[in-house]
């Protein structure tokens, strides 16, 4: 008896061919081929490609989320975790080959999601997924606050690069954390690092 396809299998497949060619062009027959099912099963799973494509947003999201709360949770100092959360991010948002092609290639897609009210709607929700990774620092509030604030300034950073700040390297994160984000909670909270 062969492998019974699962709904992970096929957003597996919808990644790579999203990564391949991209979101517009990727149909629900270039996911079934992919995965080596029938379209039928696709279907089955997902009743479309919108459907599909929403949970695949979705599980991306928890996934990602998940990492950057793991980072935060790991670090011993509240310097440590902005740092960590950071370049992981930045890594994570760079190096994830659907999202670096629709970025690339489909921008139109992304833009709604953060320019003006869809910006304040996507950092918000960052916030409200990846504060846990600074509450052993931080009141929940301030976790939130912090969070949102990480993500503006990396998603500022990965879609501007700039030759002063290098979101890879954890030097670079640590002198920008402490002279630009870290000032902020030091009123309230024991946050210096070595």
């Amino acid at each position: 008896m062969g492998t019974r396809t699962g709904p992970d299998d096929v957003l597996d497949a919808a990644l790579a061919c999203i990564a391949r060619v991209g979101l517009s062009k990727t149909t629900l027959d270039d996911v079934a081929r992919e995965v080596g099912c029938a379209r039928a099963t696709v279907y089955r799973l997902f009743p479309g490609k919108t459907p599909l494509l929403v949970t695949l947003v979705e599980r991306e999201t928890r996934r990602f989320a998940a990492q950057l709360v793991e980072q935060g949770r790991n670090a011993t100092t509240l310097g440590d975790a902005v740092v960590s959360v950071v370049t992981h991010a930045a890594r994570a948002l760079t190096e994830h080959p659907a999202l670096v092609f629709v970025a690339a290639y489909e921008p139109e897609v992304l833009l709604p999601h953060l320019t003006f009210d869809g910006e304040d709607r996507f950092l918000a929700s960052c916030a409200e997924l990846v504060f846990p990774a600074f509450t052993a620092f931080l009141s929940t509030e301030e976790a939130m606050r912090l969070t949102e604030w990480l993500a503006r300034i990396t998603l500022s950073y990965v879609c501007c690069p700039s030759e002063r700040v290098d979101l890879f390297d954890a030097s670079s994160v640590r002198a920008l954390a402490d002279d630009f984000v870290l000032p902020g909670f030091t009123n309230r909270y024991e946050v210096t690092s070595q």
